[in-house]
């Protein structure tokens, strides 16, 4: 993000010396993206950052995957993964339970009470989307509180935990990249700032408004990290609690965007998903679907065209409201819909007719379109309805 922000104490020069009252020096630390070309923020510490005592293996939860074969359009009862005697032991970061990935992105989902380890993604950034609950965020920039409909932008290499702030259960749709999440390059003027028909800006997005201090010694840290195996974890013990930051600025940090700031941008007839985008990464974008008034030409057909989307798998994650496209198929709160590439999709039989004439959708949904093939996550496998792949035959009837 071109947006920048300051907190704390920092010299009045980068790069050169920052003392305590006591004359002592702090560390500097340069988070920066793309090898020095990109976005960074500079960090500065009490003890040396790159201190460790230790470090051994972090054994992830089941990262396999199978291929979506025979190809089929799936729905996956995320609910349904976590009874409360799994979440009331559950945290957000060892508790995840992955359910889509490719080599671009990672979709799980975890329901928690528990407060997470401290955690450091180095495969690239986080994007989590907070179902329902309430949490603090705990992160070396600084706090973050997270609610229901929330998503929280965790930057490659952020350390941070989870801590749940009731007995309710946070229920967390994570999006982990193997790069970077931004906005559309379209939202933004060439340096960077949000133009006037982006459907957010930066008065949406609300970073860290204070600094977090921890004095603890021989402090554990997971890390995720890459291979040339895949995806591991390495446990590293820290001599001294990472969030001793005394000031930092730059226009890299976490921030939380919640989905009901986003402005839809309706038409005369039925709106292709590019124009909910919110956010994009390497070979995936997500999109926002939220209440809106709908198409106003007088003979629209409110509902989505059926559609085959060649060069791309479809991800819907059902957040709230009603689902009109979907009635009959069993879908519902907490319901993940796969439509992949090549196979057309679009509403239920009966929801085409009912549209017609309706002005307003009460819908609120996630979307996820990735531009290589997803595959199935043990999580979809534990969770899968078998009979949606036909509910497009039941009571089907000839066009008239």
């Amino acid at each position: 993000m071109a947006f920048y922000r300051q907190l704390g104490v920092i010299p009045p020069k980068r790069h050169t010396q920052h003392r305590d009252e006591n004359g002592n020096l702090y560390y500097e630390e340069l988070m920066g993206e793309e090898g020095f070309s990109s976005d960074s923020a500079l960090l500065y510490h009490r003890y040396i950052p790159s201190a460790i005592v230790d470090a051994t293996e972090w054994k992830l939860p089941d990262q396999t995957t199978r291929p979506n074969h025979p190809l089929e359009p799936r729905h996956l009862k995320l609910h349904d993964l976590f009874p409360e005697t799994i979440w009331a032991e559950t945290d957000v970061v060892t508790g995840r339970r992955l359910v889509l990935g490719n080599a671009d992105v990672r979709i799980s989902y975890v329901v928690s009470t528990e407060p997470s380890p401290l955690y450091r993604n180095v495969v690239g950034d986080e994007m989590v989307y907070v179902e329902s609950g309430e949490a603090t965020v705990e992160t070396v920039f600084g706090p973050l509180e997270a609610k229901a409909g929330d998503y929280v932008l965790l930057p490659m290499a952020t350390t941070h935990r989870w801590v749940p702030k009731s007995d309710a259960p946070l229920r967390a749709y994570t999006i982990e990249a193997n790069s970077h999440i931004v906005p559309p390059k379209r939202y933004l003027s060439k340096f960077g700032q949000f133009l006037e028909h982006a459907p957010f800006c930066e008065r949406d997005l609300h970073g860290p408004t204070e600094l977090m201090q921890v004095e603890e010694e021989n402090v554990e840290v997971l890390v995720k990290h890459r291979t040339s195996q895949g995806i591991v974890g390495t446990r590293y013990l820290m001599p001294h609690h990472p969030f001793d930051v005394v000031g930092w600025d730059g226009c890299l940090y976490p921030y939380t965007f919640s989905i009901h700031d986003f402005e839809p941008i309706t038409g005369r007839v039925h709106q292709p998903p590019p124009a909910h985008q919110a956010f994009e990464g390497n070979n995936f974008v997500i999109c926002n679907f939220v209440p809106r008034k709908v198409d106003y030409h007088p003979l629209a057909v409110p509902v989505p065209y059926y559609h085959s989307n060649v060069d791309s798998d479809e991800v819907m994650f059902y957040c709230g409201g009603d689902y009109e496209a979907r009635k009959g198929s069993g879908i519902g709160q907490g319901s993940i819909s796969v439509h992949p590439g090549g196979h057309a999709h679009g509403p239920q039989p009966g929801a085409y007719e009912r549209s017609i004439g309706v002005e307003f959708f009460d819908e609120l949904a996630v979307m996820v379109d990735t531009f290589r093939p997803l595959e199935l996550g043990e999580g979809a496998l534990a969770c899968e309805d078998a009979a949606y792949a036909g509910s497009w035959n039941r009571n089907a009837g000839a066009a008239k």
